[in-house]
């Protein structure tokens, strides 16, 4: 009998309340009133979020993908969980170019296949094609990601429904879990959507071979925030890689914007020859005109290391040069041989059409700093770093041509030069780092860019726990000079192979917060 009661109070259950079984009988809410019955009530609607969350995302792992057309190619798109969004634009065997487009939770992965032989064929064939063909690339991927929201949402939806199903016995409760597992999805991809960033295609992080970075990433031209312009960025990628595909010689050569300069800036080589290696391929690769070093080529500064600069003459693009506090005046002199190099000593020169002014850190210290630790400056030191940002700032005042580009080693050798020109780069710390420098009512803004090690701080560089990366920027000037675009170029210390390009557009010269700079420390 007592069987039979409860079996009789299982059914009301069901047939009751959604979540806890319904409305029950007067005993059975003298039941509930008893200590455990809040607690049923509790730990059964906490087990139908639970099976509801773990439903959603298994529906998105398990059905979250669909195969489409964009541009020529046959790709798949993917959806999974993701507390930072974005999208990842994944292109075997060139590398990755990852968008900052959207919040979170979603990630979107867009996988371009091989073009099928037909295509090829036809692309071959006809050059134009490839044009034609990526015209079609926007409206591609709308339709590829309207059809994968749709299906993530019916197999989010699909998959809780048998999970609850298994796990309850219970019809409301899996209608319950099924509802809450569409209004989570259909949550996630809504946050998606309206936090959608078209302009980030503007800036994207390349993963993957160096060599294959310019011609996926694509010139540095710059891009209005609006879904016109976005549209023609998507074509103009989807039509590099479609002719990178179908080249069997060499890569595609991308044209610049007419009029654009690209400079690159490399520091603290440190008598690391990888680094030569890396400068070769990127000044072949991204066309470069003129590269810039901001100084400690070298360790010591000794006669010996001097032979280490001749890789300069093998570069056959101009290579402006200042001394840092690890070179000596032998450092600088060997420098000056070379047929391509020019050495800055509070001096301009105009290259590439660029103006450029700098002057050599004021210390000789190569013994500073060759452990962690490193030391202070004394207030004379100090006084001697910043007094060399006075002196350059005089002569780039008194240039008869505009100056482009102060170098100073040092950064805390730039805040006298506040005003004087649009951009200072620096090096010395080992860290890249962008900012604004402090600048006086009517001044014009003056941007500061401190590089990495180009050479991963040498030796040095493997006293941590991982070793230094190497660093370097491609810098973008269009025809009147000013910069309008960078790429931080980031390779893995020594025995890595990680290489990463972060494209940056330059807005707004008067964006940004202005940043004090103090006297760095040896190094």
């Amino acid at each position: 009998m007592d069987g039979q009661r409860d079996e009789r109070h299982d059914d009301a259950e069901d047939r009751g309340d959604p979540v806890t079984g319904g409305e029950p009988s007067r005993p059975e809410r003298r039941r509930i009133a008893r200590p455990g019955g809040p607690l049923r009530r509790t730990g059964v609607i906490l087990a139908v979020l639970a099976v509801a969350l773990a439903g959603a995302v298994l529906g998105v792992l398990a059905g979250g993908r669909v195969n489409t057309d964009i541009g020529p190619f046959r790709a798949n798109l993917t959806l999974s969980p993701a507390s930072d969004g974005g999208t990842t634009i994944d292109v075997p065997p060139l590398g990755a170019l990852l968008l900052d487009s959207h919040s979170g939770p979603t990630h979107l992965t867009v996988r371009l296949g091989a073009l099928d032989q037909g295509r090829t064929e036809a692309l071959l064939d006809d050059p134009a094609s490839i044009s034609r063909a990526s015209q079609s690339a926007v409206e591609d991927v709308r339709s590829g990601v309207m059809r994968l929201g749709l299906r993530t949402l019916g197999s989010a939806v699909l998959v809780t429904l048998i999970l609850a199903g298994l796990i309850f016995r219970n019809v409301r409760r899996t209608a319950w879990a099924g509802g809450l597992a569409l209004l989570v999805t259909a949550g996630s991809l809504g946050t998606a959507a309206a936090t959608l960033r078209p302009q980030a295609i503007e800036e994207p992080r390349y993963e993957g071979l160096l060599v294959n970075a310019p011609a996926i990433v694509g010139d540095a031209r710059r891009i209005a925030n609006d879904y016109t312009k976005y549209a023609e960025q998507l074509q103009r990628i989807v039509g590099n890689v479609s002719q990178l595909y179908t080249t069997v010689s060499a890569l595609p050569v991308l044209e610049p914007a007419p009029g654009t300069t690209r400079v690159l800036h490399v520091s603290d080589m440190h008598l690391n020859p990888t680094g030569w290696q890396l400068i070769r391929t990127v000044v072949e690769q991204f066309g470069i005109d003129v590269v810039i070093d901001t100084g400690d080529i070298t360790d010591w500064g000794s006669e010996p290391e001097a032979s280490f600069v001749g890789s300069i003459s093998l570069l056959k693009k101009p290579y402006v040069f200042i001394r840092g506090n690890h070179d000596s005046g032998k450092t600088a002199a060997a420098v000056a041989r070379q047929p391509n190099a020019i050495v800055l000593n509070n001096s301009t020169t105009t290259v590439a059409g660029l103006t450029i002014a700098g002057i050599g850190d004021p210390r000789f210290t190569p013994d500073k700093n060759t452990s962690p630790a490193g030391s202070g400056l004394t207030q004379e030191v100090a006084d001697q770093v910043i007094g060399v940002g006075d002196q350059l700032a005089a002569t780039v005042r008194s240039s008869p041509r505009p100056v482009n580009i102060a170098l100073v080693h040092d950064p805390a050798s730039a805040g006298p030069l506040a005003g004087t020109c649009p951009l200072v780069l620096a090096g010395h710390t080992h860290a890249r780092q962008v900012s604004k420098l402090p600048q006086a009512a009517g001044q014009q803004p003056t941007a500061l860019f401190v590089e990495g090690s180009t050479g991963g701080a040498g030796l040095r560089g493997l006293e941590g726990e991982k070793p230094t990366p190497l660093s370097m920027t491609v810098l973008y000037f269009d025809q009147q000079k000013m910069l309008q675009a960078y790429d931080d170029i980031t390779v893995g210390g020594t025995g890595q192979a990680q290489v990463n390009l972060e494209r940056h557009i330059v807005q707004d010269p008067n964006a940004g917060t202005p940043a004090s700079v103090t006297p760095t420390p040896t190094r």
